[in-house]
């Protein structure tokens, strides 16, 4: 989070200021591609260019605050998400294997990094396998950081069915952890 600079990074952002502009997308880019590896995770990288593209365009027009702007931007997600989706449903493409591709090198600690990423990539795996409109919600509600009527509003559902999803997926999700662990991590409780 931006904190208490973030009208002031806004409005320099949207008056053509490259580095305000860089203070937002370092803010909300990994919480982006996070969203994304859920719910399109062929196409996380370019949804998120497309998104990027869609802010640029339009942050001159936003009002509101930081909290507002985060849901703002996810909106702009999801509609990216879903005209990805309808266009590879008219132009099915075969996706490249995300094994294959290179990562970038990392500024400080490589061994860290590995490791942040590699727990970062299962628990985003984890959370793909949930319902569809689970994982949406967790991803939403827990990696975004967004309130439940934000939520709401941006899957098009009630708060009530949010909290619903939300709690469902972690639910399920507790349910396969626990059931990684096996036997002994039961009887251990």
């Amino acid at each position: 989070m931006i904190g208490p600079g973030f009208p002031a990074v806004l409005t320099a952002a949207a008056g053509g200021d490259e580095d305000a502009f860089g203070v937002l997308w370092h803010d909300l880019q990994p919480r982006l591609l996070r969203y994304f590896k859920v719910i399109a995770p062929g196409a996380a990288e370019d949804l998120a260019s497309e998104t990027w593209l869609a802010v640029i365009r339009a942050v001159g027009r936003f009002q509101g605050d930081e909290a507002a702007f985060r849901a703002w931007v996810f909106t702009i997600a999801r509609h990216k998400a879903r005209d990805g989706w309808r266009r590879a449903a008219r132009r099915p493409v075969q996706e490249l294997p995300a094994t294959s591709l290179a990562e970038p090198p990392a500024p400080d600690d490589p061994a860290a990094t590995v490791l942040e990423d590699a727990s970062t990539q299962a628990a985003l795996a984890l959370i793909a396998t949930l319902p569809a409109g689970q994982a949406e919600a967790v991803v939403l509600r827990v990696v975004a950081g967004l309130e439940v009527t934000q939520v709401a509003e941006i899957m098009d559902k009630r708060p009530n069915t949010v909290r619903v999803l939300t709690h469902r997926g972690l639910r399920r999700l507790a349910e396969r952890l626990g059931a990684d662990h096996g036997p002994r991590a039961r009887r251990a409780v």
